[in-house]
């Protein structure tokens, strides 16, 4: 437990000694527009994070095509738009209490949790600083007989500062707030850090970490087949790092990758994400 705890602090003061930077700090100009179509993999996996370690009870796959939109509605204040489907699968039995398996096997598309949030300038003097307010709906589907689910039971509101600073060809930024949860589940506290070069033109290559440590503060529960898929479960935490590449193909259009990973976690896949995109600047 000690050693977790220290993890957890070594990363948080990581985050803020590179000076605070924030990821999404910047807002968009008045009428520009930003849309990203991403698509996430998590592969077949059976290994949970978590005190100890534990599996699900079928191997999951866990893909998700996103919809991202940002607009400005002033030179400060910029709406965005997030729209998750959730393409998961329950597969091969891994394990099971005395043999008895007590999910099916399935698959199944469905919505996640739909976000909309709002983002206002505070301060622009070579560091910018923003503050963000999202709202996640509670949007996602639980299926009984798979134990799948494809969001939280729940909605989430998630305020939070960014503070970034751009180069011609560095930028550095970061976040922190917190995921304000209700229907008695636990709320969260996160951080978030990424830097970025751009080392050839058109080329922009990214490391960023990510950080989320649950209050403990509710106690819902969930039915015996969805804590045997490890989705959506409560008090989840992690300790993340990842790359990500953007190739600028034209000053409006290009496409990206990343990679995320957990260093550590709570109820979280021992699984990396792999992902790729493309976007469009209007």
């Amino acid at each position: 437990m000690q050693s977790t705890l220290k993890k957890y602090l070594f990363t948080l003061l990581f985050l803020f000694s590179i000076s605070l930077f924030s990821q999404g700090a910047w807002t968009k100009a008045k009428n520009e527009a930003y849309v990203q179509l991403s698509y996430y993999n998590i592969a077949g996996y059976s290994g949970i994070y978590g005190n100890p370690d534990y599996r699900t009870e079928r191997k999951i796959t866990d893909n998700t095509l996103q919809l991202f939109g940002e607009y400005g509605i002033s030179d400060k204040t910029t709406v965005l738009l997030s729209l998750p489907i959730k393409m998961i699968k329950a597969g091969d039995l891994v394990s099971s209490v005395a043999g008895v398996p007590i999910t099916s096997d399935g698959s199944e598309t469905a919505l996640g949790n739909l976000v909309v949030g709002v983002k206002h300038q505070l301060y622009n003097n070579k560091w910018v600083i923003s503050g963000q307010l999202n709202v996640e709906a509670n949007t996602g589907n639980y299926f009984e007989a798979s134990g799948l689910r494809s969001g939280y039971d729940t909605f989430t509101l998630s305020p939070k500062l960014n503070i970034g600073r751009g180069y011609d060809n560095f930028f550095v930024q970061a976040s922190t707030g917190v995921d304000i949860r209700f229907n008695d589940y636990s709320s969260n506290f996160r951080a978030g850090a990424e830097a970025g070069v751009k080392p050839i033109k058109r080329l922009w290559l990214i490391g960023f970490l990510d950080f989320s440590t649950s209050f403990e503060n509710g106690d819902v529960e969930l039915p015996e087949a969805n804590l045997a898929t490890g989705l959506y479960l409560n008090d989840q935490e992690y300790v993340a790092y990842g790359i990500k590449g953007i190739v600028e193909i034209t000053g409006k259009f290009g496409v990206l990758a990343s990679y995320t990973s957990a260093i550590s976690g709570t109820n979280v896949p021992k699984r990396a994400v792999i992902g790729g995109g493309i976007y469009h600047k209007f």
